[in-house]
């Protein structure tokens, strides 16, 4: 008997025996996958925070620059956090910070 037969057999043996599972749809496993982001980042619950008008004014330019509402800016710098995923990186000049640095060399 060729490899060939042989190979069939086999697979034809284990069909038989019920080996064989199907397997889900690329559409199926998306939507799953959506189903589980979506309910992972369900926001259900509301927070009040008191915040420097200062730091406030500043989230808000960040989250312009970004194209985002200021409280989604908030938020997902908040799951970053918790989630670990929150990466430092050097301080970018702030509207504020620029205002600071004008008028301590203006004087």
């Amino acid at each position: 008997m060729d490899k060939e037969s042989k190979l069939e057999e086999e697979i034809l043996a284990s069909f038989e025996r019920d080996e064989w599972r199907s397997v889900p749809s690329l559409k199926e496993e998306i939507a799953r996958y959506a189903s589980i982001a979506s309910t992972s980042l369900a926001k259900d619950k509301p927070v009040n925070i008191r915040i420097s008008s200062r730091d406030l004014e500043d989230i808000q330019a960040k989250a312009a620059e970004e194209g985002i509402p200021y409280q989604t800016l908030m938020a997902s710098v908040l799951h970053k956090y918790v989630t670990g995923r929150l990466i430092e990186t050097p301080p970018s000049p702030t509207p504020r910070s620029i205002r600071t640095a004008r008028k301590r060399a203006a004087g």
